[in-house]
């Protein structure tokens, strides 16, 4: 197995050769294989072990063994322990996403912070096949069906091509001590009870369904990348991008074949997961919107805007007098003073310098805020304005006004207020210019 092990490396990971890696280790004889091999293919690694105190003595036990063999391999090892079941508890977790998550998150810190290239894990074919019999059993997409990729990311699986079987006939071989855990022998698990009980019969069928499965997944590879080739066309012809948000024109997809299907495509990468939702926003009033963890989507009239959840903490900007350019949000407020007044347009506002107070603050407009527009002698509700304006849902969201001594001397790229109108007495002028980035 080491002679194909380092064939393998040098034609499809010719890289792990000159950078430097983390192996993830549980003690378990595929990682502890793995560690062996790139030993004996003198690949640059250290060692990353997690103890997850799930299984009492015998973690500390694991711990133990993974620091004497680094000792034995001479590499160097991190250990890291986790309270998993108070973390599972806290964050609404099963047992195996909390510790996934725990141990993912410790080693890409790891990773960068000792200027790791590449995490190695131990997965192998049949945990490929494993996976693949879970997700079909819950329900997937095409993604869904082609199993652990070899590379994602930092993250790399050099011992996919290579069978469970095979794994155990070289710790034989080679005399490699190892460490059971207990929980694989528990059906508690969907995982174990597939390794144990399905994949057994499925093998009787067919004794060489691992080799089928593979020869299946690069079928089912093929196909999933000919549809990414697929989808970049699509996104290219369906999809505008503008200021960091994406325009979709609903008619164009709608009468794209497979509707439901494409928007999937186009959108499965933006995290949403209520693909039904989604698809009715075709057919939605304007301001229905479906969100992600990440992003929203809004129907506003005749297309649906893609655009990123921002964190609101950024969005308080201050202009300090010497400042004669800002730049936030794709766009950019230019500050100049002069003498006279010059073009007009929407995008432009001509204020009194004498009764500008700076710092100057932008912000995005608030429940409740009031200002007199530019020409009336009384106060109006900013959300009366704005509605009067007839602006879209998300215009409105992404209104700004600017702010001089708590009070808003301009709704930016719609009206001035009228306290701070040019007067005859008005000697020098402030001219703020707002222009959008492409």
């Amino acid at each position: 197995m080491l002679q194909e092990f380092q064939q393998h490396i040098k034609k499809n990971f010719p890289f792990l050769l000159q950078g430097k890696c983390l192996l993830t280790i549980s003690g378990g004889i595929d990682s502890v294989v793995l560690a062996h091999l790139c030993k004996a293919s003198r690949i640059n690694f250290s060692l990353a072990h997690c103890n997850f105190n799930l299984r009492g003595e015998e973690s500390d036990q694991d711990e133990v063994f993974v620091k004497n063999l680094a000792e034995q391999l001479q590499v160097e090892v991190f250990t890291q322990s986790f309270q998993t079941e108070l973390y599972a508890k806290d964050h609404q977790l099963s047992t195996q996403l909390a510790a996934r998550e725990l141990r993912y998150r410790w080693f890409e810190e790891l990773a960068e912070k000792y200027h790791f290239n590449y995490i190695l894990t131990a997965h192998h074919a049949n945990d490929s096949l494993e996976t693949y019999l879970i997700n079909t059993t819950r329900g997937t997409g095409l993604n869904g069906l082609t199993g652990i990729p070899q590379q994602n990311g930092k993250i790399v699986r050099p011992l996919l091509s290579f069978s469970r079987e095979e794994i155990q006939q070289y710790a034989k071989e080679q005399k490699i001590e190892w460490r059971e855990d207990s929980s694989n022998a528990s059906d508690k698990y969907v995982r174990n009870k597939i390794r144990h009980h399905i994949i057994p019969q499925l093998t009787e069928e067919n004794p060489n369904l691992l080799q089928s499965f593979q020869q299946t997944q690069q079928n089912l590879q093929d196909a999933a990348n000919l549809l990414e080739d697929y989808t970049t066309i699509l996104f290219s012809r369906l999809v505008e991008e503008i200021n960091g948000k994406y325009f979709l024109n609903v008619q164009d997809v709608k009468q794209t074949p497979h509707t439901k299907a494409v928007l999937f495509q186009l959108l499965n990468s933006f995290g949403f997961t209520e693909w039904n939702d989604v698809y009715n926003l075709l057919e939605a009033q304007t301001g229905k919107q479906v969100f992600s963890k990440t992003h929203r989507l809004i129907r506003d009239r005749e297309v649906l805007i893609l655009s990123a959840i921002k964190d609101q903490e950024d969005q308080l900007i201050k202009i300090e007098e010497n400042q004669d350019e800002i730049k936030w949000d794709h766009k950019q407020l230019s500050l100049e003073n002069v003498n006279e007044m010059g073009a007009f347009s929407q995008n432009i506002a001509y204020l009194p310098a004498q009764k500008i107070k700076f710092p100057l603050t932008l912000r995005k407009w608030q429940a409740g805020d009031r200002f007199q527009p530019f020409g009336m002698k009384g106060k109006k509700k900013l959300s009366d304005f704005l509605k009067d304006e007839k602006l879209s849902p998300l215009e409105k969201e992404n209104t700004w006004v600017l702010i001089s001594d708590e009070k808003i001397a301009w709704v930016v790229g719609y009206r001035t207020d009228n306290r701070f109108k040019i007067e005859p007495n008005t000697t020098t002028i402030l001219k703020l210019t707002l222009t959008y980035e492409k």
